[in-house]
C-alpha cells in the first residue's frame, strides 16, 4: 500500500548540493514545498560521528540521501548512523538514496585471501534498519543480489542519451559508442541502442592492477565522433590512454560520458591535457573546485531522475519507467535543447 504521509528527505555531508536539488525538484514535480529535514551531523574531536534529528519522524517515510564517495568510510558511517537514529525514532520506513555506491568495485575475490567488501557493506546497510536502497549505475548489476532488501538501480544512460541527442544533433550519424573494456560492453550497447549508433570496443591487457600494458580497438572508428561510456572514472589514466588509441586509429574526435566522476589524484590534470574534447559526468559525487574549473569537463544533473524515483517509491508506482528515455524527457524538459 502507498504511504499516506509526505516523503521526508534527510541528507548527510557527502553531497548536500545534490540533496537540495532533489528537494527542489520534488517541490516542482508535486507543487508542494519539500525541504530537507533539519539535522545536525557532526564529529567529536576524535573523529566519531554524531547525528541529531531536530524534527519528529515517527511514522514517516524517510529517504536518506548520501553517496559513499571520498571520504568513503566517513560517508558510509554517516549513512549507517543516520539510519540508526531514524530507526530509534520510530520512522515507518527508511530508504537509502545512494547516488554513488562506494566499495562496488570490490564485488568478487580477484585473488586468494581478499574480501568481498561490496557484500560486507550491503550487510551493514541492511543491518542498520534501512529497508530499501535507491542507487545509480552499480559497478556490477549483480551487487543487487548482495542485499536482502529491495534495490532499485537507476541508469544514467537515458540522461546521457538526451544530452548526446542535444550536443550532437547535427552530426548524430557520425557518432560511435565505445566501451573502454570488454566488461562494459552491455552498458555501452544499451546507450548505443538508445541513440541508434554503432558500437566499438577497446580491449585492454594489464600487466598488474592500475597499469595497462596494451590496448587494441575492435571496430572501425575512422572518421567517427567517438563517445567512450563507463560507470566510474577514478585516476583517468586508462580513459585518457583509450582516447589516444582511438584517435591513433583515425577517429575524428573523442568524448567521454562517465556516470561517477571519482576523479582522484591527477585525474583532472590528465583530462585537461588529454586528446578528449569533453568529459561528461553526473553530479552523483559532489564535484571539486578543480572539476568545476576544468574547461573540458561538463556535469549533467541527476536530481530530476532521483526526485521522480523517490516519489515513485513513496507512492508505490513503477521505478523502472525511468529507464525509458522518452519517459524521462518531460522530467528534464528545458535542460536539453
Amino acid at each position: 500500500m502507498p504511504f499516506t504521509k509526505e516523503p521526508k528527505l534527510i541528507s548527510g555531508n557527502a553531497n548536500l548540493p545534490l540533496a537540495k536539488a532533489i528537494a527542489r525538484r520534488m517541490s516542482m514535480h508535486r507543487g508542494i514545498s519539500t525541504q530537507l529535514v533539519d539535522t545536525r551531523v557532526e564529529r567529536f574531536n576524535d573523529g566519531e560521528i554524531f547525528v541529531e534529528v531536530f524534527e519528529n519522524v515517527r511514522g514517516e517515510d524517510m529517504f536518506i540521501i548520501q553517496s559513499t564517495s571520498n571520504p568513503a568510510n566517513d560517508n558510509l558511517m554517516e549513512l549507517l548512523i543516520m539510519a540508526d537514529a531514524l530507526r530509534r525514532s520510530s520512522a515507518a520506513r527508511t530508504t537509502a538514496v545512494i547516488p554513488y555506491f562506494g566499495y562496488a568495485r570490490q564485488d568478487r575475490r580477484s585473488k586468494a585471501r581478499t574480501p568481498i567488501s561490496a557484500k560486507l557493506v550491503a550487510n551493514m546497510i541492511a543491518g542498520c534498519g534501512i529497508e530499501r536502497v535507491l542507487t545509480m549505475d552499480l559497478h556490477a548489476a549483480q551487487i543487487q543480489g548482495f542485499f536482502d532488501i529491495p534495490v532499485d538501480n537507476l541508469y544514467a544512460s537515458p540522461i546521457f542519451a538526451l544530452d548526446i541527442r542535444n550536443q550532437f544533433k547535427d552530426t548524430l550519424s557520425d557518432v560511435m559508442i565505445i566501451s573502454p573494456d570488454v566488461g562494459g560492453v552491455a552498458r555501452a550497447r544499451e546507450l548505443a541502442k538508445r541513440i541508434n549508433a554503432p558500437l566499438a570496443i577497446v580491449d585492454k591487457r594489464r600487466e598488474k592492477p592500475g597499469e595497462v600494458a596494451e590496448m587494441t580497438v575492435i571496430g572501425d572508428v575512422k572518421g567517427k565522433r567517438c563517445i567512450i561510456v563507463d560507470d566510474i572514472c577514478d585516476t583517468a589514466g586508462t580513459l585518457c590512454k583509450a582516447a589516444e588509441v582511438i584517435m591513433e586509429n583515425g577517429a575524428k574526435e573523442v568524448h567521454s560520458y562517465i556516470t561517477h566522476g571519482v576523479l582522484s589524484g591527477p585525474a583532472v590534470d590528465r583530462i585537461t591535457k588529454s586528446v578528449m574534447k569533453s568529459l561528461v559526468i553526473t553530479d552523483s559525487i559532489e564535484p571539486t573546485e578543480a572539476v568545476k574549473g576544468a574547461a573540458n569537463i561538463r556535469i549533467v544533473p541527476t536530481a530530476p531522475m532521483f526526485a521522480q524515483a523517490i516519489l515513485n517509491i513513496w507512492n508505490g508506482t513503477s521505478v523502472s519507467s525511468l529507464f525509458d528515455t522518452d519517459m524521462l524527457e518531460p522530467i528534464y524538459e528545458g535542460m536539453f535543447g
